[in-house]
């Protein structure tokens, strides 16, 4: 197993050798971390759904080898089965079926940019199961998550998957930083209003469905001594008086607080906040926070996804919208080397 793991990330490496290496993104989930929320239970689906409770092992031309961060043990997974429970732990089996063909490409995407471009986690593993990857759960653990419930969602998201296999998101025939999180504030992010690249596919767009989404406002209300402690500030006598600036996507970019100046997302991580769109206030010896979209704000929407699929778009106009002048590429394109190797080894 081990000798066939490193001749496919060699291989699959030596494919994108040309690649303009960018950090890596961390990609925030639904499921997992301060961006993160429970998998919810969905009813059963319509009756023109199809049955999938299993994905054909055809479908996989390699498999994903998985540390599991609670035993330590490494997991084989054929790579579509992998995309299944990965979407299966990262966004809610309710959510509509276009929305998590979306879901699935992005996991797919994000597991053959990382084969090629990321460090393996060790000579036996390729990813995590933890949001430092993507955020994975065993069919068991997902048997015991949904109880009765199992076969209607895992036969929802197999279809999902089986609808869009062996399909990447690309840009410039290069696999993209698949980047997504909840819920935005009506935009999206620039990449470079969050993190420090400028990535040109990763663009503020707008992304008005995500009102809908339980995560959509929020408030936090921490001491004023304790943000005055945290931050190394006198807020009362200057809080009144603080400037701000914004980014394009509505997010706050860098704010003053007397002589100090802060950008949103070092306050946003400093109080654990659900994003970086926020206004304070004081009240009672208490600065209140109160924020609008949960997450980075970088890259898809999931509940803007969720909504454009109920507004009646397929997989491929969501992609488009949030990856901008991307394109949907079959994945053998870029794995024929890698599935050739692993065939060679067998």
């Amino acid at each position: 197993m081990k000798r066939r793991n490193r001749i496919g990330i060699m291989v699959i490496s030596s494919i994108f050798l040309g690649i303009l290496l960018i950090p890596t993104l961390i990609v925030v989930p639904f499921t997992g971390s301060n961006d993160t929320a429970t998998v919810e239970e969905t009813q059963a689906p319509s009756a023109a759904d199809e049955s999938v409770t299993e994905l054909p092992a055809s479908l996989s031309p390699f498999s994903i080898h998985v540390l599991r961060s609670k035993t330590k043990e490494v997991e084989e997974v054929p790579l579509e089965t992998y995309v299944s429970r990965v979407v299966a732990s990262e966004m809610p089996a309710s959510f509509e079926l276009e929305a998590l063909k979306a879901q699935a490409l992005a996991a797919r995407t994000y597991i053959t940019r990382h084969l090629a471009q990321g460090e393996p986690v060790s000579e036996n593993a390729d990813v995590t199961d933890t949001v430092q990857h993507q955020v994975y759960k065993s069919d068991q653990e997902l048997r015991d998550l949904w109880g009765e419930n199992y076969k209607e969602n895992i036969s929802k998201i197999n279809r999902a998957v089986k609808e869009t296999a062996g399909e990447i998101i690309t840009y410039k025939q290069q696999p993209i930083e698949a980047a997504f999180f909840s819920t935005s504030n009506g935009y999206t992010e620039n990449s470079e209003d969050y993190w420090k690249n400028e990535i040109p596919y990763l663009k503020s767009v707008a992304s008005p469905w995500d009102k809908a989404s339980p995560k959509f406002n929020d408030q936090k209300i921490v001491t004023v001594s304790g943000l005055e402690s945290s931050l190394g500030v006198d807020i009362v006598p200057t809080l009144s008086n603080m400037e701000l600036t914004k980014t394009e996507g509505g997010r706050v970019d860098q704010i003053t607080i007397g002589s100090e100046t802060f950008s949103g997302r070092q306050i946003r991580e400093a109080f654990n906040l659900q994003s970086s769109d926020f206004t304070m206030e004081v009240k009672n010896n208490h600065v209140i926070f109160t924020t609008q979209g949960y997450g980075h704000g970088v890259g898809m929407s999931q509940y803007g996804a969720n909504g454009m699929a109920k507004a009646g778009k397929n997989y491929k106009e969501i992609i488009h919208h949030y990856y901008q002048n991307t394109e949907i590429s079959p994945m053998s394109k870029q794995t024929a080397a890698i599935t050739t190797a692993k065939q060679t080894v067998n």
